[in-house]
C-alpha cells in the first residue's frame, strides 16, 4: 500500500523548489539593497592593512 500517489510527490517536490526560488530572490534584493553598504564596509577594513 502507498501512502502517497505520485502527484502528491511531485507535489511536495514544487513545494521546495518554490521555497528554494523564494529564498534565492529574498537573498538578491537584500544583496542588492545593501550591496554599496557592504563594499564601503569591507573598503573600510582593508584600506589600514
Amino acid at each position: 500500500m502507498k501512502l502517497f500517489s505520485d502527484k502528491e510527490s511531485g507535489q511536495g517536490i514544487i513545494e521546495y523548489a518554490l521555497i528554494l526560488i523564494l529564498v534565492g530572490v529574498i537573498i538578491f534584493v537584500i544583496l542588492t539593497l545593501l550591496g554599496p553598504a557592504i563594499s564601503k564596509f569591507i573598503q573600510d577594513l582593508v584600506a589600514p592593512i
